[in-house]
Order: structure tokens, then sequence, then C-alpha cells
């Protein structure tokens, strides 16, 4: 073998031990379908929207609130009993939730987990006068 080869099978070697000898944890499917509708019965969810205010923009004459499209619960611990997070955010004239912000902690992971799936989250944007606005939200998530 020539010298240009043994470098190049000295690093391929071991990225191929290593992709034998790992093994990819199985989930059942079932368990998780069950905790999943556990969980989503025992979360309780109490949402209000504040329109967030402009100088530059005259009074609104017709204020339409933000409809919710795509909105999933985030999955608590069954270690979470009772515990309450509340998050502030705005939601942007894309529908887009931007800034969100713990008010109500809950823990580092707890708090991790809601704002990552409250960042997913989509809305149709609130109107004033028929064009799409900013408002803010403020969500708190309990779990029973």
């Amino acid at each position: 073998m020539s010298r240009r080869t043994w470098p190049a099978i000295l690093l391929f070697l071991p990225a191929v031990a290593l992709a034998v000898s790992t093994t990819v944890p199985r989930l059942r499917s079932g368990t998780l379908e069950q905790r999943e509708r556990q969980m989503s019965r025992t979360l309780a969810r109490a949402s209000q929207f504040v329109d967030v205010l402009h100088i530059s923009r005259p009074a609104c004459q017709d204020v339409q609130a933000p409809e919710a499209l795509t909105t999933p619960d985030p999955l608590f611990t069954p270690s979470a009993r009772g515990q309450k997070v509340k998050v502030s955010f705005i939601i942007g004239t894309d529908g887009r939730v931007h800034s969100p912000l713990i008010l109500v902690s809950a823990g580092v992971a707890g708090d991790r987990h809601v704002l990552q799936t409250v960042r997913t989250w989509r809305y149709r944007p609130a109107t004033c006068n028929g064009v799409p606005t900013e408002t803010e939200g403020k969500i708190e998530f309990s779990s029973r």
C-alpha cells in the first residue's frame, strides 16, 4: 500500500468500528402513545392576548385577536405534578412566535422544553383595521 492510503485507513477504521458497535434503542410506540394521552389530559392551559402599542399607528377601530393554528402542548414529565409555567411571547405579523420569555419557572429542564415547544407555534396574526399587527401573548401551563 502506498503512503497516501494509510492516513485514510486510520481515520476510516475507528468510524466503521463505532458505527457497527452502536445500538439504537427501540421505542415502544404503545407506551409512548399512552403517556402522551395521559399527559394531554392532565395539562391545563390559560391564555391571554394584549395588543402591542405602536406610536406610528392610529387607534384600532376593528381589532381581531390572533387565532391559534398550531399550538401543541409541551409534554411534562410525571414528576412535574402541580407545577406551573407561565410564558410571555410576541406573535409577529407573520404568525410566528418571537421572544418567548419564562415568567414563572418550573425548573431549567421544564423551561427549556416549554420554550422549544412555544417557538414552534403558529398563529393567524391579530389584525388592526384589517392589517396584521403584533400581539403579546401570555400563557400558563399547569399540570394537575
